[in-house]
């Protein structure tokens, strides 16, 4: 009994401090976004005002980058949840729990071993 809850306590810390700390990865990356976003408005706004660029093209390019960050920030996120997928397999498997992929391998030899079975039944003389 002692065993179990000694695990469950290291599994609880485990899991918030890998919370914790994607949580602060992701704010801080929402952070930069919106800061760079209002610098780079700020920047080609100036731009605008000295007659450098045409007004119709200055939103174009914000446009572009912004559709450029979105990419950057959507992979960055893929990243991440690859990231937080690979350290949660290793933290069940250093506890011999088993993952949804071996659970739902094992139900699929479980119903193949059942119908068999069922088979192996319905062929014998009753």
């Amino acid at each position: 009994m002692t065993d179990q809850i000694e695990i469950i306590e290291e599994t609880t810390e485990a899991t918030n401090t890998l919370l914790s700390g994607l949580r602060r990865v992701l704010m801080a990356a929402v952070g930069a976004v919106v800061l760079t976003q209002e610098q780079i408005e700020d920047f080609v706004g100036k731009l605008v005002d000295r007659g450098e660029i045409a007004d119709g093209d200055a939103r174009k390019l914000i446009n572009d980058v912004v559709e450029r960050r979105k990419k950057i920030v959507h992979s960055g996120a893929r990243k991440a949840e690859d990231e937080m997928d690979r350290r949660i397999e290793s933290l069940l498997w250093r506890m011999n729990i088993p993952s949804k992929g071996e659970i739902d391998s094992l139900s699929d030899k479980i119903a193949e071993l059942s119908r068999k079975v069922d088979d192996l039944n319905h062929q014998s003389p009753g």
